[in-house]
């Protein structure tokens, strides 16, 4: 498959995070990279969703994670073979094609089974046997394709029939006896210009019968043949060659291997390795979700580069992103929070700027490569800083910001004021969200001290209805902690219409007795003149971790 470059924010992505993304991966298709994909890492908040429709920009691509898959190292899609072609066709593609396999598949692509060069043998071993008298699943018009047979008279040429092949190499009473040992009705009898034995054969009914040499019958046998339905084939070649490829004519799907397990686009790579190792020619089919075949992966594809890359954007911090990233070349970080622990084994573009938003960079972006902004982009781009910088009120606020966004005003005729309102009134529905969805949707995992912490952030323009719920989101931050073991979790809550926020703390009381900010209710803390959670709340949250692992 096509190397695909997906850029992606953080998990449980804020607006920022998602617009970002998405204007980026644009950028990237503007300037003729088509396989650069903007992607999430979670489910869009409420805000995020009512911008990206609003402005009638597509939702990026959910990835659960980037555990590595199937569908991160085929190449494809492969040739594939449809069950109803010839043994003899089939065999030529598969040459052709220069592969070791090929998946048989039925009349709307869905696999059935693999030709490969060991089922081809047995099937030639079981078949060929001068011990017994073997029978073919035959269809009439694959042998006479396969032998390149023109036709006398031709009766159920679709009809797949087992049948046997008969030369008739012995004289006319002998082979009328034996003939009967044979079941006549699905005999091929193969026979050169022996008037007698052509006449015996149409007058006893064989199933067809095959005149090799380029031998032909007279108009008489012609119309007898017409009469008893018997098919006559006139072959191009002689007797052994034409009685070798009838064997070839058989519709491939008939010596398909099914036990070849089918993995899917999904399946791991860790779930593969043991089937891939059984497997003949150590290679499995993969199918999409309906079955159809989409590629083909072999043992050494495991160790090849995948076909993704990824490019991260609002974060740098291996904790905050994707799970699996650390399986992929990853090939820009552009954002604007602090640096984290992230390394790489080759150069990459990294670029980190202090502004309030990672959608003030990217505007900047395409101003710098002057690209010109399409309306759609422009206006989220335009909510991403608003959104990030609180409408150009946050701590983190900087001139760059506030002239990107009059700039973006300005092409997209948006008024700053109303849309931070109207961005506002979205976001406001986090306050009827159940609370572990509330804690999860901009959630950002920290390690200070090797220690490791969670903070939340949501914006309301009321906080009372949240305090209201402070039970349940108590809960839910104390589940969510104790499920990684986590020295705290907080939730973040900021009033947009005072610029305040409050702090809801579930952690071990190591942590919990040393906070020291003045307390709302249990569980609840003030946080006078504090919005930004990069600028203002993590150094406070460092000095606390600091006091709590001395």
């Amino acid at each position: 498959m096509e190397k695909k470059v997906y850029i992606i924010g953080h998990r449980n992505p804020d607006t920022d995070s998602v617009v970002s993304a998405a204007a980026y991966a644009r950028l990237k298709q503007l300037q003729g990279q088509n396989n650069y994909v903007a992607a999430r890492a979670g489910k869009i908040n409420p805000q995020t969703e009512y911008i990206l429709e609003r402005f009638g920009v597509l939702v990026p691509e959910y990835l659960p994670d980037l555990i590595p898959k199937a569908e991160h190292y085929i190449s494809g899609p492969p040739e594939t073979v449809s069950e109803e072609v010839s043994v003899w066709d089939a065999l030529e593609l598969l040459q052709k094609d220069d592969s070791r396999v090929l998946p048989i598949v039925d009349a709307n692509g869905v696999y059935r089974s693999m030709l490969h060069y060991r089922g081809f043998a047995r099937y030639i071993i079981n078949n060929i046997n001068p011990r017994k008298k073997s029978s073919f699943p035959i269809s009439l018009n694959h042998l006479a394709a396969t032998i390149h047979a023109q036709p006398h008279t031709l009766f159920n040429g679709d009809e797949i029939r087992k049948s046997t092949i008969v030369v008739a190499a012995s004289y006319t009473a002998h082979f009328q006896k034996n003939i009967h040992n044979e079941g006549i009705e699905n005999a091929l009898v193969i026979v050169g210009d022996r008037w007698d034995i052509q006449k015996c054969c149409i007058e006893l009914g064989v199933r067809a019968l095959i005149l090799s040499s380029g031998n032909t019958l007279s108009r008489e046998l012609i119309e007898l043949a017409e009469k008893n339905k018997v098919t006559v084939l006139i072959s191009p070649f002689d007797t052994s060659s034409t009685a070798m490829l009838i064997i070839y004519s058989a519709p491939v799907g008939t010596l398909g291997d099914d036990s070849v397990p089918l993995a899917h686009l999904n399946d791991t790579v860790r779930s593969l390795r043991a089937p891939l190792s059984k497997a003949p020619s150590r290679c499995l089919p993969v199918a999409n979700d309906e079955g159809k075949i989409a590629g083909v992966i072999f043992e050494g594809d495991l160790i090849k580069e995948p076909n993704v890359e990824v490019i991260m954007v609002d974060h740098n911090e291996p904790s905050q992103a994707i799970e699996g990233i650390e399986n992929y070349k990853i090939l820009e970080v552009i954002d604007h929070h602090r640096l984290g622990n992230l390394s790489t084994r080759y150069p990459i573009t990294f670029i980190n700027r202090v502004v309030g938003a990672t959608c003030t960079i990217i505007t900047n972006l395409y101003r710098e490569q002057k690209v010109p902004l399409e309306k759609g982009i422009a206006s989220i781009l335009l909510c991403g800083i608003l959104a990030d910088t609180l409408v150009l009120q946050s701590a983190t606020t900087t001139d760059t910001d506030h002239e990107t966004a009059e700039y973006l005003s300005s092409i997209t005729g948006l008024d700053i004021k109303k849309l931070g309102q109207d961005l506002q009134s979205a976001a406001n529905q986090v306050n009827s969200l159940p609370a572990g969805e509330l804690i999860n949707m901009d959630m950002k995992e920290y390690t200070e001290k090797g220690v490791s912490f969670t903070v939340s952030q949501v914006e309301t323009d009321n906080p009372g209805a949240l305090v209201e719920r402070r039970a349940e989101i108590e809960s839910a931050l104390e589940k969510s902690r104790a499920a990684k073991d986590l020295l705290f979790s907080a939730l973040l809550v900021t009033d947009v219409t005072v610029l305040d926020s409050l702090l809801f703390v579930a952690g071990k009381k190591s942590f919990t007795s040393h906070i020291n900010f003045p307390i709302s209710e249990r569980g609840i803390y003030m946080l006078k003149e504090v919005v930004s959670r990069k600028k203002q709340l993590m150094p406070l949250l460092a000095e606390l971790v600091d006091k709590a692992a001395e």
